[in-house]
């Protein structure tokens, strides 16, 4: 196997990376593991994409969207792999003798990681709608695939939003409250919330599509 430290979920097999997950060494971690689950969504998206014949506006927008789902896949990859190094940077700050030089080695560490999860979450948004479209228009055969890229969505967004949640609850380590890390990063804040909602909008959509496969049983 790879050296762990190198293992990238662009270039490792699926083998490598699985096994260095689950080694004890936090890089990578549920952050990565997140866009891995991201890329898989992207992946069935474009697969179901491939898979519907249409025509006129609705052909080239299915094309559209398989185009963004290809280009998407690419980079919750390459999302994950920065997480991975951002998970690397937190667990070192940890293990720092304490003192002032450790506070500000988590603090860096903490704001790192939080962004690069709220990235990540950021960026499985735009999945949503091309899933929904896909349950309206996608070739109906595949309808469990919309609903496995809705599952995996759902697992990557969720475990990014409470990543974030948990490396901005980090900075309260050095004696800030959470009133003082809201005040300092009001986007990744505010970014907790808005993965909640669309957390809520996934399990509708998820709902919707089980409820098409409960009555066509």
């Amino acid at each position: 196997m790879q050296n762990p430290e190198k293992v990238s979920a662009r270039h490792s097999t699926i083998d490598e990376w699985t096994e260095a997950l689950a080694e004890s060494t936090g890089s990578p971690g549920g952050g990565a593991a997140s866009g891995v689950m991201l890329a898989i969504a992207y992946g069935l998206t474009s697969m179901v994409a491939g898979y519907t014949d249409l025509e006129g506006d609705l052909s080239r927008e299915c094309d559209e969207l398989r185009q963004r789902a290809r280009r998407g896949r690419e980079t919750a990859l390459r999302l994950a792999d920065q997480d991975a190094s951002a998970s690397e940077s937190f667990g070192s700050a940890f293990r720092l003798e304490p003192g002032a030089q450790r506070e500000d080695a988590i603090r860096d560490a903490s704001v790192r990681a939080a962004q690069a999860s709220a990235a990540l979450g950021k960026q499985g948004t735009e999945v949503v709608s091309d899933l929904e479209w896909l349950a309206r228009h996608g070739n109906p055969a595949l309808v469990a695939d919309v609903a496995v890229a809705s599952g995996a969505l759902r697992a990557a967004i969720a475990g990014a939003r409470t990543n974030v949640s948990f490396d901005l609850g980090s900075l309260t380590s050095s004696g800030d409250g959470l009133s003082d890390v809201r005040d300092e990063h009001p986007v990744l804040w505010e970014t907790v919330q808005e993965l909640d909602v669309v957390l809520r909008r996934i399990d509708r959509l998820s709902a919707k599509i089980e409820g098409h496969v409960t009555a066509a049983g």
